[in-house]
């Protein structure tokens, strides 16, 4: 089916504090900050002329926030909060959209008039392109739909020319029917094609890439069963399709009675081809005692599915839900940041035989979040990525660079009260996709 729809205007609001766990009847209790003092390497990094004074690309962070009403907290208007550099300080602006209580994710999409911001939102399940008009942004619908099960979300999504077609096609994960679907560009907006859906599944992350070496694009997803914030046993799998080929749905990783909520499929090694990695949930006991631990396991083309694939590393925790690549030291090879819940920011880097365990140190143990929503990019454009993380225990948003020998960490915005917020996601986008930047 093709749709697209223009539904007006969504004016910039102000910033507010507030947010809801996905896929859950209620979020989870925030665990207290740690109050140790942060582990070498990390040290402080004031802003100024460590900084540019202007960057040309900001980050945008997809929220969820509440509202209180009679009293209680209830999920509020989906929003969205964007950080620039500009005349030597950080500056932030927001804006909301009534239709749905979630942003999960928002991204940049090449249109064919120049990038435009590509949003998932959640009850309503819709997914979104922006347009900066003036002082606002203005939306056009993509696709919506009523899943049919208890929620509806849009939950995560990628974008790649995935039929060699010359196109961006947007690959889309969503609850709570387990549906992956891909938006193929048309001259009337774009063309749904549902390649799968399961009933009582949670599919929370999408990656894209060739982990075959074939030449052609996969999808990569993680279905589960429904979230349980208990650390209690869920199963799940990662799957994977090939729209090209006309491939459904295959088994690449059989996770028993673990599941995982975040992937990479990236060449992190270096050895021109992409690999799977897994980050497995790990489980808790009767009283809260971690029994298995987060591990994150390496899948190549030829893995058998129903073997545990190679744990290149074990982190103490029971949640790892950002796993992202990039460069940090300019040296050419990449490195992994793993952010996990509540034991802080770790940098896994592939030793000389990458299915071995790879080093790994720890970055910041005094950063934390339920997502702990994390980024590797090149805002600064000098060949060497950042770190960006929303450490939602903290109340704040960081940007760590490499100094030579360690990662030196710069706070670019504090949160100005104590309520709780859910960063689901970050990602770098363009100034002139921001309004007022």
């Amino acid at each position: 089916m093709t749709i697209a729809k223009k539904t007006g205007t969504t004016a910039i609001l102000g910033i507010a504090l507030f947010a809801w766990a996905c896929g859950s009847e209620a979020p989870p209790e925030p665990e207290a900050a740690p109050t140790e003092a942060p582990s070498e390497p990390v040290a402080e990094k004031p802003a100024g002329p460590q900084t540019p004074d202007r960057l040309p690309k900001g980050i945008v962070l997809s929220l969820a926030q509440f509202v209180t009403e009679a009293g209680k907290p209830v999920p509020g208007p989906a929003r969205l909060e964007f950080l620039y550099r500009s005349k030597g300080s950080w500056k932030t602006t927001a804006m909301e959209d009534p239709e749905s209580n979630v942003f999960h994710k928002a991204m940049v999409y090449p249109g064919e008039d120049g990038p435009v911001l590509l949003t998932m939102a959640g009850s309503e399940a819709v997914v979104k392109t922006w347009k900066l008009e003036g002082s606002a942004l203005e939306d056009t619908e993509a696709w919506r739909k009523d899943f049919g099960g208890k929620f509806s979300r849009m939950r995560d999504a990628e974008v790649a020319d995935l039929y060699d077609a010359d196109e961006q096609a947007i690959a889309v994960a969503t609850h709570d029917q387990g549906m992956v679907a891909v938006l193929r560009p048309s001259p009337d907006g774009f063309t749904v094609v549902e390649l799968d859906s399961e009933e009582n599944t949670f599919v929370h992350e999408i990656e894209v890439g060739d982990v075959n070496g074939d030449g052609v694009l996969e999808v990569y997803a993680t279905p589960s069963e429904p979230n349980k914030l208990d650390g209690s046993v869920q199963k799940g799998e990662v799957v994977r399709y090939v729209p090209k080929a006309g491939e459904g749905r295959v088994v690449v990783a059989d996770l028993g009675d673990r599941h995982a909520k975040e992937i990479l499929v990236e060449d992190v090694d270096g050895d021109g081809t992409d690999e799977l990695y897994v980050a497995v949930e790990g489980h808790v006991g009767e009283f809260k005692e971690l029994v298995h631990p987060v591990e994150i396991r390496r899948y190549d083309a030829d893995t058998p599915a129903a073997s545990s694939g190679v744990v290149i590393a074990t982190i103490d925790d029971r949640l790892t839900r950002f796993l992202t690549a990039g460069d940090i030291d300019g040296d050419g090879k990449k490195e992994m940041v793993a952010a996990t819940f509540s034991s802080g920011l770790w940098l896994l880097r592939p030793r000389d035989d990458p299915k071995a365990k790879w080093s790994i140190e720890l970055i910041d143990k005094n950063s934390g979040g339920f997502e702990h929503a994390s980024i590797l990019t090149d805002l600064d454009g000098d060949g060497k990525d950042e770190l960006y993380v929303a450490s939602d225990k903290q109340k704040e948003v960081r940007r760590y660079v490499w100094d030579g020998q360690k990662l030196v960490r710069e706070v670019i915005y504090v949160r100005p009260d104590d309520r709780p917020i859910f960063t689901w996601n970050l990602m770098p986008v363009p100034t002139e996709l921001i309004p007022g930047a």
